[in-house]
């Protein structure tokens, strides 16, 4: 690839990155949970933001060697064999489908409270007709979502600030500490919201001097999310309290899902600082529908990636005069309007769940890769991503184990994630 097709910097890439996880999270429910940790409610949100800081790493080492689409399915294959790279490409599409779906809900929440189920439908078949297009966030677009988001997000705090009077006395944020198990499970819904992080690292083709402008757009952009998030949870536990959030959720009655009333924080905050409600409304459909496009993205390419390798059936390999995976996009989108309309699960959680076994296979990839002295351009530490590995299997596990009361929706999940690779590993062995 020449030079000249390497025009994004680092303002621009970090851009992207913040328009990136400016996303759903932040306009989920997933504060209620960050809040019920008690006195470690920052921390939990601290923890989310390391974890997402050794596997954006972790990935950016590998995509400076492997500029290929897939990500993780096709560092893990590269670097560890097929069954690992199966693994999380299978986790990588269950967990974005998931994302999909959540999204989809909170847009819907906002735009519509009490029938987000048949909004978010639109909205999925919406953004896959856009995608099939070729149509996705530029540079450019992710950067003015990115300003445009901040701004609101942090006129919302600062109006809640300046004009909540006195903090209503049942309002109060509990001080007490929770377990250990509350931790970790505030800390796994947190991490839902830097969800898109990794797009830097996949920039390697497109940035000036990735080597140098990866890692930097990286943590600018973290920093500059984790302490928006930092304050929100704040806000939020100060002028709203964990007892009080989903409030709003009466109003929006009429949906069958929990996931219908995802909107009610950020509503609450908006309240408490007498701003209108179109203000949250308008950021969250600009965040949220930006980033269903982007992941509808990245699952279609990497389930084309897949279907190349025979992981997935060969017709999800063609792609349109746009370039776009349309097909593949085409499943992910009918999975997420199915999910839509399904209840008893937190999809939340087991996004977390799923995205997280991926990146715990990104982080094995890049030790190896590592150790092997495979690397091109960024080395990061072993420590790096032995400590991200570790964290990425045990928020993974408080995810899953937390995302629902019945253990059907958990063997299914693992099913898919970890099922399918082993018979497609079998078959392939007796096919040599």
């Amino acid at each position: 690839m020449t030079s000249t097709t390497r025009r994004i910097g680092v303002i621009a890439a970090t851009g992207i990155g913040v328009g990136s996880m400016l996303g759903a999270g932040v306009f989920s429910d997933m504060w209620s949970a960050v809040l019920g940790a008690g006195d470690w409610y920052l921390a939990a949100v601290a923890l989310a933001a390391l974890v997402a800081l050794a596997n954006a790493l972790s990935t950016a080492q590998l995509a400076s060697r492997y500029p290929v689409a897939g990500g993780a399915y096709a560092y893990g294959r590269a670097e560890l064999g097929a069954f690992p790279g199966h693994v999380a490409g299978a986790a990588f599409l269950v967990g974005k489908t998931v994302s999909v779906a959540v999204g989809a809900l909170v847009l819907g929440a906002y735009v519509l409270p009490g029938h987000a189920q048949w909004i978010a439908t639109a909205a999925v078949a919406l953004a896959w007709a856009l995608n099939a297009r070729g149509i996705t966030k530029t540079a450019t677009g992710a950067t003015v979502i990115a300003v445009v988001v901040t701004l609101a997000l942090m006129g919302i705090v600062c109006a809640a600030v300046a004009g909540h009077g006195e903090v209503p006395q049942g309002l109060r944020f509990a001080q007490e500490s929770g377990p250990v198990a509350t931790f970790l499970v505030g800390a796994s819904s947190a991490f839902f919201a830097f969800a898109g992080y990794a797009r830097i690292a996949t920039l390697g083709e497109e940035v000036r001097d990735p080597a140098r402008t990866i890692p930097r757009a990286i943590i600018v952009a973290l920093a500059v999310v984790v302490s928006l998030y930092l304050a929100i949870a704040w806000a939020l536990a100060t002028y709203v309290g964990v007892d009080a959030l989903g409030g709003l959720a009466t109003r929006r009655q009429g949906t069958t899902v929990d996931e219908g009333s995802l909107a009610g924080p950020l509503e609450q905050l908006a309240t408490v600082g007498h701003l209108p409600l179109v203000v949250v409304t308008v950021a969250a459909t600009m965040a949220t529908f930006g980033a269903m496009l982007a992941v509808m993205a990245g699952a279609g390419r990497t389930a084309m990636a897949m279907a190349r390798e025979r992981d997935l059936p060969s017709t999800l390999a063609v792609q349109g005069s746009s370039g776009a995976p349309w097909r593949a996009e085409l499943v992910v989108a009918l999975v997420a309007v199915a999910l839509v309309w399904t209840s008893g699960t937190n999809l939340l959680l087991v996004s977390v769940a799923t995205v997280l076994t991926y990146y715990a296979v990104a982080n094995l990839a890049a030790i190896r890769q590592r150790v092997a002295g495979r690397t091109e351009g960024l080395r990061v530490p072993v420590e790096v991503s032995a400590a991200g590995l570790v964290a990425s299997l045990v928020l993974a596990g408080v995810a899953l184990s937390a995302s629902t009361d019945d253990v059907a929706p958990t063997l299914v999940v693992l099913a898919l994630v970890v099922g399918w690779p082993a018979v497609g590993w079998v078959v392939r062995k007796r096919r040599e």
